[in-house]
């Protein structure tokens, strides 16, 4: 069964890319939606991907698109939330953003996955710290009460979590190309300025692709199998009584 998948793209500068390719190859059909000049509408589409963009979370114009991911938590539809995309789901789900205090992310980075990572129908698979690319100014800075944490980092800890079960945050990309990431960091030379030396060398980047591929493609086989049904969702944490 073709997995209808409706992509939200923020902004120019971050379309679906690669991820486009293995949502294709995992059995989706995306249809992407440009915020702010599509009208936003589930209809039929059994998943969401929100991409990530230049704005703020708590932009005014982004406020239909926090409503958006909203409505999908409170469905239970499944929802991949990238970057921006990630820190829209933590706003629209009483989290906070902030612009982070310990300065850009930038380039290669390593994520490690936290014991509920370990459960999680999504990222049990994962290594134990897979690759990532970092390129953000902002940080969920407190995470929705209704969330779970996934995978941490030393400078900014909410790199990946989940909303309810079947809503899923990162801060960081696996979208990119490497032609994607250099035209963010000549655009962006302060942000750029923040990474190690030689991150934005082209074969650095490629290398840095192909280590991404290698954890994220499999990743993105197992959501859209979340949505086409084939994968059970996560439970989530039941209460319990204080021991008397």
């Amino acid at each position: 069964m073709t997995v209808r998948t409706l992509v939200v793209q923020l902004d120019d500068s971050d379309p679906p890319g690669r991820l486009a390719d293995w949502l294709l190859d995992a059995g989706a059909s995306p249809h992407v939606v440009r915020a702010g000049r599509d009208p936003l509408d589930l209809g039929d589409h059994a998943a969401v991907v929100c991409l990530g963009g230049a704005q703020s979370a708590n932009d005014p114009e982004l406020a239909d698109v926090r409503a958006f991911l909203a409505g999908c938590v409170a469905k239970g539809t499944p929802v991949l939330a990238i970057c921006l995309g990630a820190q829209l789901l933590a706003v629209a789900a009483g989290g906070r953003v902030e612009v982070g205090d310990k300065g850009p992310e930038a380039g290669s980075g390593l994520v490690a996955k936290r014991d509920l990572g370990w459960t999680d129908p999504l990222f049990a698979d994962l290594p134990l710290m897979p690759d990532v690319v970092q390129f953000h100014s902002d940080a969920v800075t407190r995470l929705p009460d209704s969330a779970v944490l996934l995978a941490a980092a030393a400078r900014y800890p909410n790199q990946a979590f989940r909303v309810g079960r079947a809503a899923y945050g990162l801060q960081f990309h696996i979208e990119t190309t490497p032609e994607t990431v250099l035209r963010w960091a000549d655009a962006n030379p302060d942000v750029a300025a923040c990474a190690r030396p030689g991150e934005f060398e082209p074969a650095r980047l490629a290398e840095l692709h192909d280590d991404v591929e290698a954890c994220w493609r499999p990743f993105t086989e197992r959501f859209v199998a979340l949505a086409r049904g084939d994968l059970a969702p996560a439970e989530t944490a039941r209460p319990t009584l204080p021991i008397i």
